[in-house]
């Protein structure tokens, strides 16, 4: 057999083993998309306004602390106090703690709110920077932390340090958040109380929407493409993804930019670790091997309406500076953890979250490349059968556009967020292109972050931020 015969047998072969992996993939992706159908409708059906003004009115309702780690925030930062000020709760606090900082940060969170530097004493039970000054009002109930830079992780930990009360809400510096949406994530709280760990709310995406004193007063989608892609890809991924992760209590990822935790195991755990890129998905992973060793029965849940609103790239430089540090973060913290990995000691976690982690969402962006490569290598040397390549498109492309278009119908049928039939036609428009070129984009974003942790490479990469957009002037004609 002359080397080209090796080779088209070869690659035939791994035609084949790519076809089965995509079918694989998206049927995986299926069932979690029914599982979160169901968990869906299951919450729209159970959740009553009542509900959360019992909840509001309660004297059993636990405080939280809200933490936001801010660095070079200037743009967003003041208006995401503002909203974090007129959330319904009964009893919360807001700290924001000012990571080294760069900009103007500091001095406009201290005009804007009126602080001043205090003499607070708190308990240092995790280990931090150095923290340089901190920062409150009599008349807002607001403290501010300024600090050496250490990183995000550092900074909520600083944060946990001087918090209060037993439950802590992390908040990204460039997000904010709907007026009940602490009622409808602390709702899990005081559900099961003994059991309730960690409660992640959905993330979704504000470019394009107008923000007037911290509150998203118009819900439009952006006006450019890769935002809009974006708002697909967050549907897909908290509807059809988390939602049903959450309902196998496999729950690996709350995100960072809106999760609610029982500080008790936090600390028990160290509180954020620094060995990974991802902090978020490193402390979740982290609570669940905790609670599943000391065999205490525990809950990490998604609850897919308490609503945060964040900013997202708009260029692919920071997109792909994004999409690199979380591909990095799943590698790291797959690898830190990889003893769970088929291990049926932990459950659903070892047997099922663990394995889709890294058969598909590490590796899927490698196969996903070599498998397209390969394609083309085929088309090349004649040796591409027509129907194999219009099988491999259905599966690899179709399937996933079916996948998009589920999300943003689950998303117009449970909350409608996005009220236009012209913004639903353009939902769908966007989920069929989705799959024509953004996702494969991903795809090589991530694999370089792969090499990148062969490489032991890291770095947060700075994120650009354009800042809310404000409504319209209105103009008072004259008289």
């Amino acid at each position: 057999m002359n080397w080209i015969a090796l080779l088209t047998k070869l690659i035939v072969g791994f035609n084949v083993f790519v076809l089965v992996y995509f079918v694989v993939l998206n049927t995986s992706y299926l069932v979690l998309f029914l599982l979160s159908l169901r968990g869906v409708f299951r919450f729209t059906r159970r959740t009553f306004f009542s509900d959360y003004r019992q909840i509001m009115q309660s004297e059993m309702t636990w405080p939280i602390s809200v933490i936001v780690a801010a660095h070079d925030e200037e743009k967003t930062i003041v208006e995401t106090v503002r909203s974090l000020r007129m959330v319904n709760y009964s009893e919360f606090e807001i700290i924001v703690v000012n990571d080294g900082s760069n900009d103007a940060t500091l001095r406009k969170l201290v005009e804007a709110f009126d602080l001043s530097r205090l003499d607070k004493v708190y308990k240092r039970e995790i280990e931090t920077r150095t923290i340089r000054g901190v920062y409150g009002s009599l008349d807002h109930n607001i403290t501010v932390i300024d600090k050496e830079q250490g990183g995000k992780p550092d900074a909520l930990n600083a944060g946990i340090n001087v918090s209060r009360y037993p439950l802590f809400c992390s908040i990204d510096a460039d997000s904010v958040i709907e007026d009940n949406a602490l009622l409808r994530v602390v709702k899990p709280f005081m559900e099961h109380p003994e059991e309730t760990i960690a409660a992640g709310g959905i993330v979704r995406i504000v470019n394009g929407c107008q923000v007037r004193e911290g509150r998203v007063v118009q819900v439009e989608l952006p006006d450019k493409p890769l935002p809009v892609f974006q708002v697909i890809e967050y549907l897909r991924a908290f509807l059809s993804g988390r939602v049903g992760w959450s309902a196998l209590r496999s729950l690996l990822i709350i995100s960072g930019a809106f999760g609610v935790y029982r500080k008790k195991e936090v600390l028990e755990v160290g509180g954020y670790g620094h060995d990974t890129d991802t902090e978020d998905l490193d402390l979740v992973v982290r609570l669940h091997r905790h609670m599943r060793e000391q065999k205490r029965k525990y809950r990490v849940v998604f609850v897919p309406d308490p609503v945060c609103w964040t900013e997202v790239p708009e260029n692919l430089t920071t997109l792909r500076r994004q999409r690199a540090r979380w591909q990095r973060g799943l590698a790291q913290s797959l690898w830190a953890h990889k003893r769970v990995l088929l291990n049926p000691r932990y459950g659903s976690l070892g047997l099922l979250a663990f394995p889709h982690a890294f058969f598909f969402e590490m590796l899927g962006p490698l196969i996903e490349v070599l498998g397209y490569t390969a394609i083309l290598v085929s088309f090349l040397l004649g040796i591409l059968n027509l129907q194999f390549f219009l099988l491999f498109f259905a599966i690899a492309v179709l399937y996933g556009v079916f996948l998009s278009i589920a999300a943003v119908l689950l998303e117009e049928m449970s909350f409608r967020r996005y009220p236009g039939w012209i913004d639903l036609a353009k939902l769908v428009v966007f989920g069929i292109l989705e799959n024509l070129g953004y996702r494969q984009l991903l795809a090589v974003f991530k694999l370089k972050a792969l090499f990148d942790v062969l490489r032991r490479r890291r770095g947060w990469g700075e994120m650009d931020r354009e800042g809310f957009r404000a409504p319209p002037e209105t103009v008072t004609p004259e008289a």
